[in-house]
């Protein structure tokens, strides 16, 4: 799964990668181009803005997250919390992609030379401010203050060494991109794959929720008081979509298999949940590698199987002795959407009955949103012909929802209008607003201290639907650190629960499927098992022939939740503020002293 993560999965690592940042910051980008004789036409825009769309946008995904239980190579999260994250071992993933900036505004510069129809070139023009805002907001929210270039720099631009900006000035920049774009972009682009006015907007809905949550969560700013224009503008990009009445939530009564369809079709040409998604076809040899999120190198945590509720509405957490239903309970009776991401006792992959084995030493619960369900459809490594959502109308909704909550603007009518529609499509019951208030589940507040007031339990229940109903789509980082949420990335997740060593059954059929052994050769529990049983159970040890631990381990030590023997032997610690943000690279400081550090880094 490393190909994966690295290249596709984690959206913002960018496209181009370079030594030295100012090379790209100064050069022409891609190829030569007079820019004169180039950029004449609205058709010279067009073609020039295509190469933008080379970045991939989708996300099958949530590492670095309290949604992944454990990740076998490590991620960035992890290495932090363990005191092993700095400016020397961060890296420039983050950071080296200023070549696509340049590309941007190689255009914006350059757009004025350009002749014909006027609309067109403002288009393309607000097309390129579309992709400029996003880069800026993925840098925004990793660094916080970064340097701001609107033009091309020169070998001789003093800028080229400039020191951050302000958060306020990008964030402020970034509006101003979306609203040009909002403005200017046409309505829509063939068959949504393309950048349209719907998706510039579905951008402000996002980033006005984050910069504003951000805000009001993150005293160390010092921009609380700023906070509301922006949980405004995510309010009102919503509601222009919704009052589009171009969306809405893919609903034809089938329940859960609807939910599935946003990830596992062919195509989702026509689907009216698409504000845009990402086409894939053998014809074209355009594919992508989804098959790789069930059973590779993370799994889903419990936290995250938990969240899910009860398909009465009620908490799962509520529910008597909940920590310790074995994996075949914990799916009984649940939201829908909790089978549909998780693989489900008695899931197939080749849609027989030959069931799919989770693996416990990954956690127990394997990730299977996103998983193309017939076999046809996976040919291999980024040739699986699953087309893929980039922004989904469900998204929104659930950003109109939260920012009327923190505003304190939100009713009963906004939430049958955003949270309910996403709730009735699997047949679960709505989320009354006064009964959320009146009594908030307390294991939500306990995961979220710091939301408090009139909203709280609301504000509780959003998130839950949005943790629910996003989950794996590469958002869930961004949430924790807008929420401020410090504790639920400290907190080591864990696996499913065993409830002794021995065999288990968890494909439901009453047949064992694997065992939990303290050593390989601690086989005494399986003796009673049919020869053939015995022979097929797949075996996972504690500690390996010489007594030394495998790399998970039982937290009662013979029975209880799979945990992990490196979240225990490192202690994890988040620093607050200063964990919320990410160092520049030590190399990168080398290139431009001005680049000072920010909180504590």
């Amino acid at each position: 799964m490393k190909k994966t993560t690295s290249y596709i999965l984690l959206l913002a690592a960018g496209f181009w990668t370079a030594s030295c940042n100012k090379e790209f910051l100064q050069r022409n980008p891609q190829t030569d181009l007079v820019p004169d004789a180039y950029f004449a036409s609205p058709k010279d825009l067009e073609t020039y803005s295509n190469s933008f769309y080379n970045v991939a946008t989708y996300a099958t995904d949530d590492i670095n997250s309290d949604n992944i239980s454990y990740y076998s190579q490590a991620g960035e999260l992890d290495l932090m919390l363990e005191g092993g994250l700095n400016a020397t071992t961060v890296g420039n993933s983050g950071w080296n992609d200023w070549g696509r900036l340049r590309s941007y505004n190689y255009l914006l510069d350059n757009a004025y030379k350009a002749t014909g129809d006027t609309a067109l070139i403002h288009h393309y023009i607000g097309i390129t401010r579309f992709f400029r805002a996003k880069f800026y907001f993925d840098k925004l929210a990793r660094y916080s203050d970064v340097p701001w270039y609107s033009h091309v720099l020169t070998n001789i631009d003093s800028a080229l060494y400039a020191p951050r900006s302000p958060r306020a000035l990008i964030a402020d920049s970034i509006m101003a991109d979306l609203k040009y774009a909002i403005t200017f972009i046409k309505p829509d682009e063939g068959n949504r794959t393309r950048i349209s006015k719907w998706t510039a907007l579905a951008l402000m809905s996002r980033f006005g929720l984050f910069e504003g949550t951000f805000r009001k969560y993150h005293a160390e700013l010092k921009l609380q008081e700023t906070a509301t224009p922006f949980l405004e503008a995510a309010v009102a990009a919503s509601q222009e979509l919704i009052n589009s009445g171009r969306f809405q939530v893919y609903n034809t009564g089938k329940g859960a298999p609807d939910y599935r369809a946003l990830f596992v079709s062919g195509t989702l040409a026509g689907n009216p949940e698409m504000i845009q998604w990402y086409e894939c076809q053998q014809a074209l040899k355009v594919g992508n590698n989804s098959h790789a999120v069930l059973g590779w190198t993370w799994s889903i945590s419990n936290s995250l199987v938990e969240t899910y509720l009860m398909k009465d509405g009620t908490p799962f957490t509520s529910q008597p002795g909940y920590n310790k239903k074995g994996f075949v309970e914990v799916f009984a009776n649940r939201d829908p959407r909790l089978a549909e991401t998780v693989a489900y006792p008695g899931f197939s992959t080749t849609n027989d009955d030959k069931y799919y084995i989770p693996k416990p030493n990954l956690g127990g619960f394997d990730q299977l949103k996103f998983y193309p369900r017939d076999p046809a459809q996976r040919q291999g490594w980024d040739a699986n012909y699953t087309s893929l959502p980039v922004y989904r109308y469900a998204e929104v909704l659930l950003n109109y929802a939260e920012a009327k909550a923190e505003l304190g603007s939100l009713t009963q009518n906004d939430l049958n209008n955003s949270v309910n529609k996403l709730r009735a499509r699997v047949q679960m019951p709505d989320l009354l607003l006064a009964n959320a208030n009146t009594i908030p589940d307390p294991v939500q507040a306990a995961a979220y201290p710091n939301v408090s007031g009139g909203n709280q339990g609301v504000l509780l229940e959003i998130r839950r639907e949005r943790r629910v109903e996003m989950a794996c789509e590469g958002l869930r980082l961004n949430d924790l650190n807008r929420w401020a949420a410090a504790a639920r990335m400290e907190q080591s997740q864990q696996g499913m629960y065993v409830p002794a060593l021995g065999p288990m059954d968890i494909t439901g059929d009453g047949i064992a499927d694997i065992a939990i052994l303290a050593t390989p050769n601690d086989t005494a529990s399986l003796d009673g098992l049919p020869p053939a049983v015995k022979q097929s159970i797949s075996r996972y040890a504690l500690k390996d022939v010489n007594g030394k631990e495998n790399n998970f381990y039982l937290d009662n030590t013979t029975s209880g939740h799979i945990s992990f023997t490196r979240y225990r032997d490192n202690k994890r610690k988040f620093v607050a503020p200063q964990y919320y943000y990410r160092p520049i690279s030590f190399s990168e400081v080398v290139l431009n002293p001005n680049l000072d550090q920010i909180q504590g880094w």
